[in-house]
Parts: structure tokens; C-alpha cells; sequence
């Protein structure tokens, strides 16, 4: 049986700079990547284990439909903000100790969230959550790509994209069990990531090897700080739009000008700065812009899924949280079978384009087909609709990093990942506040039709939660007006899916338009770069300029 990878992985730890150039073996790379792997199951353990808690937490909390989509919201939007800054420190810094930092703030988020006595304070904390996830997300593909060569790469994209599917299933499953046990409760949620991220500390320290170089380092506060402000701004007004103003209003103008502003703003000063966050020549490169573009619209598909789903089986189905998890496994199944699937093929072949075609035609499909939807449709038809959604998303995630990573010169490999993640993390938010938006204006659309159809005698059952945007006890309400509820959950939940679908069109439409390039067969660590240009450092090295040196 073989045991080394084909050339092009570079060896890890002390023999990194020996002068055999030896390549790692499979065990090798995955002893190092053991580490890292486990700290993105904690990432997107955090994102999916609240996912069928949450109707139980915002109704404990006393909260809204706003307040359900906030908890989301929150931590893709400090994720979504902070990506690009991780981005460009692990060009600057130590890539290792960076995962580590993001690891702690994610702890120290999930414990706080865990004592939340309201919706604000959980809010709060989902913010700082967000800002360990985005770490985490972020440097596991930065990680990956400065150890193996693109060629290699799609094959450990592949587990990592299993890795993503086990713990997004995994998530789910583990919330609605923690929720359904009385000695537990939902807050269990949040604490249980927290010795999974503290193992992965323990293990990045004893695996994880990468070269660090000494190097001057300024890092783009004031970038960072523009962008993130016109997110903020773009994600409240979509999310409190006709609902705390109406949409043409002086608050739709002061939000959405504030927003182009600051972007105005960023552009302005990432063309002037020296170490910018997002550096804009990037963007002159086409496969890029378009990859950007497409996981923007990869992301509204893949963050509403998993949480409008939760939604559907318990509101629409009357479904415990346990149960809601185990009826979204076709989706997580589609998308555990295409990734790894696609990460094989792709390292024997080198092509990758016809996998993101195919991922788009599917996820058109899927989504567009869920947007049929009702609370009783049959779940042989759900099933089938969500792995199609699975499959897409298995095929298109993971390799539009991969394709943007094949474009870059290393100087830039941490800032053109961390563009691409940036971008799906944006989309993610954007759709979660939109179409929560949409889902709480549906919902209360159909009540009041359903109500009405009731007659009179709808008056005297009360709103069972449902006024004001509250989530409502399906236990509680009387037999038909559980129905109209029940009726409102489903449909609501399907035109969300269907004013999705064409977002994953334009996703399509954009990969299409993207030229294919063979993988390269060389690390991007070990890839000739411009002359004075040097690779991701640390400027505390114990090393000569521009020298590699292990990690400690």
C-alpha cells in the first residue's frame, strides 16, 4: 500500500526545512490536519447544534420571529465581518496560533451564551461566537492550502467537507437530544463545544507544524472597521424592515446611505493601504470576482436551510427537536457523499468546473422544488428535494475555494480565502435576515387567512403566541387553529425556499462564466513568488528574514 502522497505536499514539522524535501505521508498530513479538523467541527457544531433549540430558546426567552433570526444572524454577521481580518492576519502572523486565539474567544462566547437570562444578552454573545467561528472557518482552508498543493488539495477539501457534513447533521441531532432531556435544557447547547475546542487546543499544539517568516506586519484597522460597519448596517435594515418602519422610509435612506458609504469609504482607503484587508487587485482576476460573487448567492442557500428547516418539522409538523434534526439527514447525506466525492475525482483529475456546474444545477433544483412545501406534503418528497439541496451544496462549496485558492500568488492565499468565505458568510446573513423577514411576514399573512376562514369563533382561540411575531406552543393552541398554524409554518417556510431558488440561478449562471485552470501541483508555500515578496509570517520568528521556521 502506498503511503506517500504524490509530489507537491510538503513535509511537515522539522523536516519542512531539511534539505531531502521529503513529502509527508497520508498519516503524516492527516496527523496534522487532526487538529484543524476538529476545531471546524466545533465551528460548525456552534452554527447547527442551536438549530432545533431555537424555537424552544426564544420561546423560553420570551422573543420574537426578529429575536429567532437575530440568534442566527448575529453570529454569521460577526463572522461574515470578521473574516477578512483573519484573512489578512494569517498572512502576517503565525496561522497555528491564530486558530488557537479563535478557539478561545469561541470558548469564552459559548460559555457566557450558555447563562443568557434574555434574547439581547444571547445576541451578544452569538456576536462574540461569531468572531471565533470566522476564525476557524477562515484558517482551515489558509491552513490546508499552505501545506498541500492544489492538486492534492480537493482530496482533503473532501474531509473537510465531510468533517462540515458530520457536524452539521451531528449538530442538530445532539441539540434536539440535549433539548428533549429535562436534566439537561437547552443551554447545553452551548456548552457542549466547549471540551471538543478545548481537545482541539491540545491537539493543534502537538500536530499542527507550518513555516512561519519574519516580516514587517501592519494590519488594516481602519478596513476592517469600514467593512464591518457597512455589513451591520445593510443586515439591520433588512431585518427590522416593515416590521419596526417601513420599508420607504427615512430610516431605509439613512441605513442603506450609511452602508454605501462606508463601502465607498473601504474601497478608498483598500486602494491606498499598504497591507490592505481585501486587497482590490485581487479582483482584477476573473475567476475570483466571479467565485466571490457565486458563493455570495451559495451562501443564502446554504445558512437558510438549516435554519428554516427547524422551523418546518416543529412548527409545521409538530415534530420534536430530535426528530427535526434526524429528518434533515437526506440533505446532510447529499452533501457528506457529493464533497467527498468531488475532493477524490478532483485530485485524480485535476478538473474542477464541471463539479460547480453540476453543484448549481442541483441546488437550483432542490431549492426550487422545497419551494413547494406545505405542511403536508409528503416526507418521501422533502427527502428527495433536500438531498438534491445536499448534493449542490457538497460540490460548490469547498471548490470555489479551491478554484480561488489555484489563482493567487501565496502572499496573498490567506486574503484571497478568507474573500471567498467572507463573501458565502455575507450571503448566509443577508438571506437569514431577509428571508426571516419574509417568513414572519408570510406567517402572519396566513394566520390571518386561516383565521378568517375559521369564522367568529377564531376570535375566542386567541393568537397562541402568533401576535407580535411570537413563536408560538402548537401544544397550546385548540385543534384548527393549530392547523391554521401548522398550515401558515409550512407555507411560509416554502415560499422562503422558493424566493431562494434564484439566488442559487445566479450562483449557476456565474460558475458557468468561470475558465477553468489546472490544479497546481505545487504547496503555496513552496510556489515561486515576485521578488521581495515573502509568505505568511509572525514578526516575533526566531529566524532571519524571510526564512521558514516550525512553529512551535
Amino acid at each position: 500500500m502506498a503511503t506517500t502522497t504524490p509530489t507537491g505536499v510538503r513535509g511537515d514539522g522539522p523536516s519542512q526545512t531539511s534539505s531531502d524535501g521529503a513529502p509527508m505521508t497520508h498519516p503524516q498530513i492527516m496527523k496534522a490536519l487532526s487538529g484543524l479538523m476538529l476545531g471546524m467541527f466545533v465551528a460548525i457544531l456552534s452554527s447547527t447544534i442551536v438549530s432545533n433549540a431555537l424555537p424552544q430558546i426564544i420561546s423560553d426567552l420570551g422573543g420574537t420571529q426578529s429575536s429567532y433570526t437575530w440568534v442566527v444572524t448575529a453570529a454569521l454577521l460577526s463572522m461574515t465581518a470578521a473574516t477578512p481580518l483573519w484573512g489578512k492576519l494569517s498572512d502576517l502572523f503565525s496561522k497555528k496560533l491564530l486558530v488557537q486565539i479563535s478557539l478561545v474567544i469561541y470558548v469564552l462566547g459559548s460559555i457566557v451564551a450558555g447563562l443568557s437570562q434574555s434574547t439581547g444578552t444571547l445576541i451578544a454573545c452569538r456576536v462574540v461566537q461569531g468572531i471565533g467561528v470566522g476564525g476557524l472557518s477562515a484558517l482551515a482552508q489558509i491552513v490546508m492550502a499552505a501545506m498541500i498543493s492544489p492538486r492534492e488539495r480537493g482530496r482533503y477539501s473532501g474531509y473537510l467537507g465531510a468533517v462540515f457534513a458530520v457536524a452539521t447533521v451531528g449538530g442538530p441531532l445532539l441539540g434536539g437530544v440535549i433539548t428533549d432531556t429535562d436534566w439537561l435544557g437547552w443551554r447545553w447547547c452551548f456548552y457542549v463545544g466547549v471540551p471538543f475546542a478545548i481537545i482541539a487546543l491540545i491537539v493543534l499544539q502537538k500536530t499542527l507544524r507550518l513555516p512561519v517568516v519574519r516580516r514587517d506586519v501592519k494590519v488594516d484597522w481602519l478596513g476592517a472597521f469600514l467593512i464591518s460597519g457597512a455589513v451591520s448596517l445593510l443586515l439591520i435594515w433588512v431585518t427590522q424592515g416593515g416590521d419596526s418602519y417601513e420599508w420607504i422610509s427615512w430610516q431605509t435612506w439613512a441605513m442603506t446611505g450609511g452602508a454605501v458609504l462606508l463601502g465607498l469609504l473601504f474601497v478608498l482607503v483598500e486602494s491606498r493601504a499598504s497591507d490592505p484587508i481585501i486587497p482590490l487587485r485581487l479582483f482584477r482576476n476573473k475567476t475570483i470576482t466571479l467565485a466571490s460573487a457565486a458563493s455570495l448567492f451559495v451562501g443564502v442557500a446554504m445558512f437558510s436551510g438549516t435554519v428554516f428547516f427547524s422551523q418546518f418539522f416543529q412548527l409545521a409538523r409538530g415534530e420534536s427537536p430530535t426528530m427535526s434534526g434526524i429528518l434533515t439527514i437526506p440533505m446532510i447525506g447529499g452533501l457528506f457523499v457529493s464533497s467527498t466525492l468531488s475532493g477524490q475525482v478532483i485530485t485524480k483529475t485535476g478538473k474542477w468546473k464541471a463539479w460547480l456546474v453540476s453543484g448549481g444545477v442541483l441546488l437550483t433544483a432542490g431549492l426550487g422544488l422545497l419551494g413547494t412545501l406545505r405542511y403536508d406534503t409528503p416526507y418521501w418528497h422533502i427527502a428527495i428535494y433536500m438531498a438534491l439541496t445536499g448534493l449542490g451544496l457538497g460540490m460548490m462549496m469547498q471548490n470555489l475555494v479551491l478554484a480561488t485558492q489555484n489563482q493567487v500568488a501565496p502572499e496573498d492565499l490567506g486574503a484571497a480565502s478568507s474573500v471567498v468565505t467572507f463573501f458565502r458568510s455575507l450571503g448566509g446573513a443577508m438571506g437569514v435576515s431577509a428571508l426571516g423577514a419574509v417568513m414572519a411576514d408570510r406567517v402572519r399573512h396566513y394566520v390571518e387567512d386561516g383565521l378568517a376562514a375559521l369564522g367568529p369563533k377564531a376570535a375566542a382561540m386567541g393568537h397562541g403566541g402568533t401576535a407580535g411575531g411570537g413563536i408560538p406552543d402548537l401544544d397550546k393552541l385548540p385543534a384548527p387553529f393549530r392547523t391554521v398554524v401548522e398550515s401558515a409554518y409550512g407555507h411560509g417556510v416554502g415560499d422562503v425556499f422558493l424566493y431562494a431558488a434564484p439566488f442559487a440561478l445566479l450562483s449557476l449562471v456565474l460558475v458557468v462564466f468561470i475558465k477553468e485552470v489546472a490544479l497546481k501541483s505545487e504547496p503555496a508555500a513552496n510556489a515561486p513568488t515576485e521578488a521581495g515578496s515573502t509568505d505568511a509570517g509572525s514578526t516575533d520568528a526566531e529566524a532571519p528574514a524571510a526564512t521558514p521556521v516550525p512553529t512551535p
